[in-house]
């Protein structure tokens, strides 16, 4: 196996004071009085000469010195892998491909076995490590190399469900050999496609062979299975259960190894209906469509779901805690591109002579695990209705316009969400936006907290008449800690991992909870309303994902030269939120903050303020190739 973090420094442990004075100015204005006053005398104890938080803080000290990185196994586990929410829409983002032009039956299976043979193209450059550009820095930090550990996980891993916590298992030995097949899904049965033959990879041709096939024995209707593939969407403790009575078949126990062992899924999914628009096709690839469509084609457990469907609707499904979205970007240009430049003409290996047929997996299906299917049928279901998705390509202007203002694109897009949830609901809440740290060892990613009180102060301005140059002013002032806040977590040096590691070892050490986190601040702090994600590409397509709580927002973004999609998620059994409303008022910032640039374009005052450094040039491209929210796959534990 490579070493991806080879020469890379350490995260850093930030100091015990600043990470206690930045939390409290981050939550002040998130709070009453009283509740910031109680906090303020928590936090002083806290912090206090030899009490409780310098005590903490040394042990995450010794921590960091034996370890490549000392919040790795605390974040995944807070992140994830303990995390009990069933995966689709809580915590699986999706890529959402251009719809497809498929006017024959066959030409979706070509797509298929096309992008098969990128994914395999892909897959040994990441075997060959030397063959894998290294992801860099851009902005500040421009050139510094990133760690690539998380690419060997696209392939090699999957996400093991258990009563209690799950398990990442990936492949971490060179030693074992590397997947040589992949699991078809179709009609919601499984086949195994092997992809090496005799030690040849299959060519494209006889992909396409192997796909009709599979095709062919799904619609054949002999042995048709029970939708196994649903106890995968159901939640993880409720799955964990359904595994352990499957495993008690020998079959059944294969079939799961096949499963787990491939290099990954490709559903080939049937056609959902007529209305194929941009929100659509993001619910669909979310969740299928429920077990009445494609909900059953799929295995959540799987790092990559690629999804290709015969009226055009095709994407990937992603299981996110091997990886950060950087690299499902990475990997899903890739494969479009190859798609594009190499039209069906690219063939590697030699064409195996006798194709072996596909295999099918079988399962025993217990009285018990069809109960269980029908639990898990239903639930996806009431999760299909309860999703509130609206996807909207704003073009009025994109991220040159807000260049040429010598403002950040993502800090711009930052405080006009902010702006649109106040004017939706009349307050600020706390918000999530994750900012890459992998410029450390097994860096993951640590939170941007970007309900700041300049934030605040902005849209108290916008709706209280105030003068454009003073909007403006303070829009800069909004911009400029958004930015700075920016810089300081992908240093390394936010509170949120800080808070994360400070709570967890005090509970390795058996002490009873610090009240800090017992502290309604600390509740309020982590209970995500506001879960935003900004994921750029270069091809066209676009990301999405659920709310993180139950009464929140889920908010993807992808900036582009001259238009920005948005993906607003939100459910349906919420009475506080409506994605169409926030969306409405979205716009409207966004047109507001257009106008207030505009009209102080010509003010001289501003004018000249403007000739400053471009903010997009130093932390700006930064934040649009590394901020990737994990707040998709954040689930708060917290209930207010």
């Amino acid at each position: 196996m490579p070493t991806y973090h080879q020469g890379l420094p350490k995260l850093p442990l930030p100091d015990l004071k600043d990470t206690m004075d930045m939390y409290l100015r981050c939550v002040k204005h998130l709070l009453t009085e009283e509740q910031f006053n109680k906090t303020q005398k928590i936090v002083k104890q806290f912090e206090a000469p030899g009490g409780v938080g310098e005590l903490l803080q040394s042990k995450l000290v010794e921590k960091r010195e034996k370890t490549a990185n000392w919040v790795f196994d605390y974040w995944l586990n807070d992140m994830y892998l303990n995390n009990r929410v069933a995966l689709p829409v809580n915590s699986s983002p999706v890529m959402v491909f251009p719809q497809q032009n498929f006017r024959a039956p066959i030409d979706s299976l070509k797509f298929a076995a096309h992008l098969i043979s990128g994914v395999l193209e892909y897959k040994a450059l990441l075997e060959c490590s030397h063959d894998l550009p290294v992801d860099c820095a851009r902005g500040q930090l421009a050139g510094t190399p990133l760690c690539m550990e998380q690419y060997h996980r696209l392939f090699t891993s999957h996400r093991l469900p258990g009563l209690e916590k799950d398990k990442l298992v990936a492949q971490e030995s060179s030693m074992m050999p590397e997947p040589e097949h992949m699991i078809v899904a179709c009609k919601n049965q499984f086949f195994v496609l092997n992809v090496v033959i005799n030690f040849c990879r299959l060519n494209e041709r006889d992909v396409l062979i192997q796909l009709e096939k599979i095709k062919e024995m799904a619609e054949s209707g002999e042995d048709r299975l029970p939708p196994v593939g649903l106890l995968t969407s159901d939640g993880r403790t409720e799955w964990a259960e359904a595994r352990s009575i499957l495993m008690r078949e020998s079959m059944n126990r294969d079939s799961l190894d096949m499963i787990e062992r491939s290099m990954c899924l490709v559903c080939l999914d049937e056609a959902s209906g007529p209305e194929l628009s941009d929100t659509t096709r993001a619910m669909l690839m979310l969740h299928g469509g429920g077990a009445a469509k494609n909900g059953g084609n799929r295995w959540y457990d799987k790092p990559m779901q690629f999804v290709v469907g015969e009226d055009g609707c095709c994407g990937v499904v992603c299981e996110h805690s091997p990886f950060e979205g950087i690299v499902l970007v990475q990997c899903t240009e890739y494969l479009l591109k190859y798609m594009i430049g190499s039209p069906s003409k690219l063939v590697r290996a030699a064409s195996v002579s006798e194709l072996p047929a596909p295999r099918k997996l079988h399962w025993k299906c217990s009285p018990e695990i069809q109960k269980r299917i029908s639990s898990s049928a239903d639930k996806l279901q009431r999760l299909v209705k309860n999703l509130d998705m609206n996807v909207h390509k704003f073009c009025d202007y994109g991220k040159e316009f807000i260049k040429k203002q010598k403002m950040s694109p993502d800090a711009f897009i930052q405080v006009a969400l902010q702006l649109a949830y106040y004017r939706c609901h009349g307050r600020m809440v706390s918000t999530y936006e994750s900012a890459s740290t992998r410029r450390f060892r097994k860096g993951r990613v640590d939170n941007i907290r970007s309900a700041t009180p300049e934030a605040l102060a902005f849209i108290r301005a916008m709706t209280d008449g105030k003068l454009s140059s003073k909007k403006m002013r303070m829009l800069r002032e909004a911009i400029t800690a958004q930015t700075n806040y920016t810089v300081l977590a992908i240093s390394g040096m936010a509170i949120d991992n800080h808070l994360l590691g400070l709570r967890e070892i005090a509970q390795e050490m058996k002490m009873e909870k610090p009240e800090i986190f017992k502290d309604a601040a600390y509740l309020i702090s982590n209970h995500f309303l506001l879960s935003t994600s900004q994921v750029p590409t270069t091809v066209e397509m676009f990301c999405c994902y659920g709310p993180v709580v139950q009464n929140g927002y889920g908010v993807c973004y992808n900036p582009q030269s001259d238009h920005i999609i948005f993906s607003v998620s939100s459910f349906h059994e919420s009475p506080e939120t409506c994605s169409a409303e926030f969306v409405k008022h979205l716009l409207q910032g966004l047109q507001d903050m257009m106008d207030l640039c505009n009209e102080c374009s010509t003010d001289p005052n501003t004018a000249e303020r403007r000739k400053g450094p471009t903010l997009d040039h130093a932390v700006g491209g930064l934040c649009s190739n590394e901020c990737f929210c994990a707040s998709v796959f954040l689930k708060s534990k917290y209930r207010l």
